[in-house]
């Protein structure tokens, strides 16, 4: 007999919570066979077995919160094709039974290829509703809590009646649907989530448990705010001379590296050169200490269904322009497909993030704890400003710099917002940087 256990997954990470059991008992599970998907606050990861066997026993349900150590699951040794338990003499042994019951709606959702979180799963089985109805819009195989509330909203609104209006004597009874809304505001829920009413069906809420990943999120965002003594700084910057690079450049660059050339990498490159300036917007504070990285391992932010990471770029001073792209690109990928992990998040003394690819003009981002500094990237938007004299239009962007300035002076930060501001207008001198 072996267990299988949650490992140590980072220094950081101390629990998890069970999400999908990709094995049932009595499954045949080999050596490397993925056998239950763990959620934790930064990445979701697959366990998988470390040995061929069956699986005997789930000792751990779907939505509970285990810590490292704990045993998931039992496995009786064997051959990985003995799927039957027989005994010597023939006779097929019934495969073992966990303690208690699995919260998905059948053995075909469970098994097939279509895949959900448990959260996904509890709310169907409440519904009634396969998850192979469920259109899905960017997870093929994967319905996500998105593409399950889209589809009863769109149940909703057809199964909606005006009750004020009295029901027909002569109408034929037909069953209630099980996407009804309730007549009165549901009890407290215990799954993750839950639909309510107002009484009369004009006025839904909907409660939804928040995520580990998203709690997580929510809490840090709160710490920083409430410890870093945090200020932000704004420029703005001509974006008229990296436009023009990336136009006349874009095509030989593709066919070259085969990575597009985007924006990232001109204000990485840009970012490092003004930490090297001014070196206490790269580095944490530690009790009375202040710890100066002299490294510098980029964290690059990241939207993704789940919540907001931040994927590091390591030793980004060291990558060239195609370089600093790939490694950008690998880690956004592998973060929408939830693939990331725990190193990729770990470190990091500097953030970057882009809110002009949602439209944003202009914004305070909140600092990446322990950092000291992340700047803030926005949209382009053509605007007439002054030059030697004369009103033109240029591509502009507003750049936001917030910092600690526990440790970082005001000066500090305006000068290194600046020479920021000063080589992406000049990108030639980038060159120069090194």
């Amino acid at each position: 007999m072996t267990q299988i256990t949650v490992p140590e997954v980072g220094e950081s990470v101390t629990e998890a919570t069970v999400g999908e059991w990709l094995k049932k008992p009595g499954d045949s599970v080999k050596a490397g066979d993925p056998v239950v998907e763990l959620e934790t606050d930064k990445v979701n990861l697959e366990i998988t077995a470390n040995e061929d066997g069956t699986l005997q026993e789930i000792l751990k349900q779907s939505g509970e919160t285990v810590v490292v150590g704990d045993v998931l699951a039992i496995m009786s040794e064997g051959s990985a094709h003995d799927t039957t338990g027989s005994s010597e003499s023939g006779t097929q042994a019934p495969p073992p039974v966990s303690k208690t019951p699995t919260s998905v709606t059948s053995d075909d959702e469970t098994m097939g290829s279509i895949r959900a979180i448990p959260s996904v799963r509890r709310l169907a089985d409440q519904e009634g509703v396969s998850l192979n109805e469920v259109p899905t819009q960017r997870n093929r195989g994967r319905v996500t809590p998105g593409d399950m509330a889209n589809y009863l909203q769109q149940a909703r609104n057809v199964a909606t009646v005006d009750r004020t209006t009295p029901e027909s004597p002569e109408s034929p009874e037909s069953p209630p649907s099980p996407l009804q809304p309730a007549a009165t505001i549901l009890q407290p829920p215990q799954d993750n989530v839950a639909i309510a009413a107002e009484e009369g069906g004009q006025r839904r809420v909907e409660r939804i448990h928040m995520s580990r990943r998203r709690l997580t999120i929510a809490n840090r965002l709160v710490n920083a705010q409430r410890t870093a003594a945090m200020l932000t700084t704004f420029n703005e910057v001509d974006m008229t001379k990296i436009l023009e690079i990336r136009q006349r450049r874009r095509e030989n660059f593709e066919k070259r590296h085969g990575i597009r050339l985007g924006f990232m990498s001109f204000f990485t490159k840009a970012s490092i050169a003004a930490l090297k300036a001014f070196p206490r917007l790269n580095a944490e504070i530690n009790g009375e200490d202040m710890i100066l990285k002299h490294y510098y391992d980029v964290g690059i932010a990241v939207s993704t269904e789940n919540g907001l990471v931040v994927p590091v770029v390591r030793n980004a001073d060291s990558l060239n322009f195609a370089e600093l792209e790939k490694a950008i690109a690998e880690l956004a990928v592998k973060a929408r497909d939830n693939k990331l992990s725990i190193t990729d998040l770990q470190g990091g003394t500097f953030t970057i993030t882009n809110g002009g690819i949602f439209g944003s003009l202009l914004s305070t981002p909140i600092l990446n704890a322990p950092q000291v500094a992340i700047l803030g990237m926005h949209k382009i938007e053509e605007r007439p400003v002054a030059i030697k004299g004369e009103v033109v239009i240029r591509p502009m962007m507003y750049l936001a710099l917030s910092y600690d300035h526990r440790i970082v002076d005001g000066s500090e930060a305006v000068r290194f917002l600046v020479r920021v501001k000063e080589l992406l207008e000049d990108p030639e001198s980038l060159l120069l940087e090194g």
